[in-house]
């Protein structure tokens, strides 16, 4: 009986918790656009997403307060890097503007209460 009225307590707190963390009313299309870059070229089969996905390569929930915009750009057109015993992620060829919208969407990725997930900020 403890656990299922714990049970009920702890749904009762998510109800009331998860609506005040929401902020979907910050997608642009910029962000829509950035998450189909990202679907599009299967990140997700080499990075994490909020602790999601495969660990191959770093957490980039929080990429874009840990780096900024203008690293993330150059990183990404400067692969692959070349350097010898290290993994290399692919060359996509993006254009600016799909830069700037996978940013965009990095951005809003970032500003997701997440309370503090992952622990290790790198992922």
């Amino acid at each position: 009986m403890f656990f299922f009225l714990l049970f009920l307590a702890l749904t009762f707190d998510t109800q009331g918790v998860l609506p005040k963390r929401d902020h979907r009313e910050n997608i642009t299309d910029a962000v829509v656009r950035g998450k189909h870059i990202w679907e599009r070229n299967d990140c997700i089969g080499c990075h994490t997403l909020l602790g999601e996905g495969a660990y191959f390569a770093p957490e980039l929930g929080n990429v874009y307060k840990r780096r900024g915009p203008d690293f993330i750009k150059a990183w990404i057109k400067g692969q692959p890097t070349g350097v010898p015993g290290r993994r290399q992620m692919p060359q996509f060829h993006l254009t600016d503007q799909e830069l700037d919208d996978l940013v965009a969407f990095f951005k809003w990725t970032s500003e997701i209460n997440t309370s503090n997930w992952p622990p290790n900020i790198e992922g």
